[in-house]
């Protein structure tokens, strides 16, 4: 299993963010294309706050649990282009991709 973190950059400079666009028709996207590839779990999450105060580095993130590496890279080979493309709809900010292996503990 692997997780895929999407990170929308935020801080005072941010680019705006269309959450109500995110949420209603990029994210029903991503799980239409990839969730007969593997997908099999989504979150977004909204940043609230930080701990000194300062705005949070990141505004919007998206998790992504796939079942594996191949899956993922599959699924973005399919269907990435697409989904991508997207992005300028709801923000003018460059996504930050990370790719995760979840640890039990």
């Amino acid at each position: 299993m692997i997780l895929v973190s999407v990170m929308y950059p935020g801080g005072a400079d941010a680019p705006a963010f269309d959450l109500d666009y995110y949420l209603r028709h990029h994210m029903p996207l991503v799980r239409e294309r990839w969730s007969t590839m593997g997908l099999e779990k989504a979150e977004v999450v909204k940043a609230a706050a930080t701990p000194d105060g300062s705005p949070p580095p990141f505004q919007i993130i998206a998790l992504l649990t796939f079942r594996s590496l191949e899956d993922f890279q599959q699924a973005a080979a399919r269907h990435g282009k697409e989904i991508f493309a997207d992005i300028p709809n709801f923000t003018k900010a460059q996504a930050v991709v990370q790719i995760n292996e979840p640890q039990a503990w």
